[in-house]
């Protein structure tokens, strides 16, 4: 029974960057390497448990070494590191060793930060005496793959793999069968649209490497037309399937390199200036972002579309962090030219985690590949660990308990439906970047000024960006324009909401009619879908809004303390911890 656990992440690679070029915005230090890092555990070909570090050290996006990732694991498993068969890192540096070596800073960047005697040096410290030989490198673009094809349930699909970049690739696409991931075609960095994705990102004022998603909401604010020509020209669709983009290609210089300078610079004096960090977003921002949207949206369907064509696969599996643009994805799924589109959930770097895991299960013929169910695949905490939380709050709050989660769901449904905002905690944690139903902030889609509401009081972040709705299986084609039946569980594609529904939905209706819907099935999200069924008894709906369970800039909560003391610390009005209902001392 092999037991292997993937990790991604690079420690050094933020620090390395801050001593070498001392000096930068802090935004441009996330111009790097190796963040999410987290730890996935495979026993016996199966998933057993999953966590990105940030739920542990509290630091969003972390590159640290996924230490508490690792310990969760294990536990969950009753392991100890001496009984692990493998580590295998979802990053494999050795074939660039020579092209780091060709100067001196880049020789002390591969020995610092991306070589493998620093990642024994740091296993060592944290699992002292692991013995090396147990420690393997996965080429990054393949752990995505891997993450995606083994998730698939599928034995044969094409697999394209979009990020910023891996060690020096961009796009990957790949044929996966029989338990084989073969290579078709590869795009390097200096051709990423990632890249040119979130430099764009950085250039409207939001952070690289974390706030893209941003850019997807801002885009259907604006116009596409007026900045269409840019990026037509920026970046070449060419007849193989491939794409070229000239505008990453002018950083020669060692400091551009490193922070996209001269790209910027031709955006300064070509495109629009800079957008001042926190300062308003004006027309020219939105028309920016929707025109990049635009030029992604026809990027994905100009690689996926061209190769799925040469192979006559009509299945796509797609991971790596531009697959977690819904708006792409949904573009894809509208456009026929797939009968079935998968999107890994953890699509980004802590994914890799665990494609890392699962090919080297893979290779000893141990992976069982089944789609993959909602993943929870994070902490949960006992009853005993959410009364102490409870006792250790004190005077400031009242608790109910409820015998069950039929009359927790009830009350629940009660409060939703009287417009109030609840937390949502139970069960084990969602292992990707959204939470499904275990870390919620939940409250009813259809009060018109509820999106403003959780922005401004909960979420403290941007009021253009729209919230999700999580609908019963049972219901999903009544409320959006998706076929009968089509799952959408990890809350990772957009479709359109019905026209004659869109005003009776505004906290959940982007302004262009879209929205990013979240399935929700009896089978393996059983507790989600009984509060969407009671909320349907009293609304007539079975839908709520959803969004993750924390505020602006901190990971989503992990433990029963975090979940009450986010609770207290924002404008949420009542916190269920399993059949436990908290409220303000004093409150009705």
């Amino acid at each position: 029974m092999a037991k292997v656990v993937g990790i991604s992440g690079f420690e050094n690679s933020i620090p390395f960057k801050k001593k070498h070029w001392p000096g930068l915005e802090e935004r441009e230090y996330r111009i790097s390497q190796g963040h999410d890092s987290a730890a996935v555990l495979v026993v016996d070909g199966k998933i057993v448990a999953g966590a990105a570090e940030e739920r542990f050290c509290r630091k969003k996006h972390t590159g640290d070494f996924p230490i508490g990732a690792i310990r969760y694991c294990l536990e969950t498993a009753g392991l100890k590191p001496a009984d692990i068969d493998e580590i295998s890192h979802g990053f494999d540096y050795s074939p660039y060793k020579a092209a780091f070596k060709l100067d001196p800073t880049s020789a002390e960047q591969y020995r610092e930060v991306f070589s493998r005697e620093k990642l024994l040096s740091q296993v060592n410290q944290h699992l002292p005496g692991f013995p090396a030989d147990k420690v393997h490198h996965v080429n990054h673009h393949l752990s995505h793959a891997a993450s995606a094809y083994y998730t698939s349930g599928w034995d044969e699909c094409l697999v394209v793999i979009l990020d910023g970049m891996g060690e020096v690739h961009a796009v990957t696409v790949y044929h996966a069968h029989d338990n084989k991931i073969d290579k078709l075609a590869e795009i390097t960095a200096q051709d990423s649209i990632g890249i040119l994705y979130s430099t764009l990102t950085l250039h409207l004022g939001f952070d690289f490497n974390s706030d893209e998603y941003k850019i997807m909401g801002l885009a259907p604010y604006g116009d596409p037309a007026r900045y269409q020509h840019f990026f037509e020209q920026a970046v070449e669709l060419l007849d193989n399937g491939l794409i070229k983009i000239p505008l990453l290609r002018l950083n020669n210089e060692r400091l551009d390199r490193e922070t996209y300078g001269a790209t910027r610079r031709y955006l300064e004096e070509h495109l629009i200036p800079a957008r001042v960090p926190d300062s308003d977003t004006s027309d020219d921002h939105r028309d920016v972002a929707a025109a990049l949207q635009e030029c992604l949206d026809k990027v994905m369907l100009h690689i996926c579309g061209h190769f799925g064509r040469k192979t006559g696969l009509r299945k796509l599996a797609m991971a790596g962090g531009v697959a977690l643009n819904c708006t792409a994805n949904g573009r894809l799924l509208q456009s026929g030219l797939f009968d079935d589109i998968y999107v890994q959930p953890a699509a980004g770097d802590d994914g890799s985690a665990l494609g890392a895991a699962l090919w080297s299960a893979s290779r000893n013929g141990d992976v069982k590949n089944v789609r993959m169910p909602v993943p929870f695949l994070g902490p949960g905490h006992s009853q005993a660990e959410i009364d102490k939380a409870l006792a250790d709050t004190g005077s400031r709050i009242e608790v109910t308990r409820f015998p069950n989660l039929e009359q927790t769901c009830a009350e629940a449904a009660k409060l939703i439906k009287a417009g109030r905002v609840l937390g949502w905690y139970r069960g084990r944690m969602e292992f990707g970047p959204r939470a499904l139903g275990h870390r919620s902030i939940l409250a009813d889609p259809g009060h018109p000024e509820m999106r403003d509401r959780i922005n401004a009081m909960v979420k403290m972040r941007e009021a253009f960006r729209p919230f999700a709705p999580a609908v019963s299986l049972e219901q999903v084609q009544d409320w959006f324009e998706v076929p009968k039946g089509l799952e959408l569980p990890y809350m990772i594609m957009t479709a359109d909401v019905r026209p004659e529904h869109r005003a009776a939905l505004p906290a959940i209706t982007h302004v262009n009619g879209s929205a990013r819907v979240q399935t929700i099935n009896k089978k393996d999200n059983p507790e989600f879908h009984a509060l969407v069924q009671a909320v349907g008894n009293v609304t007539g709906r079975e839908m709520v809004l959803n969004t993750s369970f924390n505020v602006k800039g901190q990971p989503i909560v992990n433990t029963p303390r975090e979940a009450i003391d986010t609770f207290l610390g924002t404008g949420i009005e009542f916190l269920f911890l399993e059949n436990t209902l908290v409220r303000r001392a004093g409150q009705k």
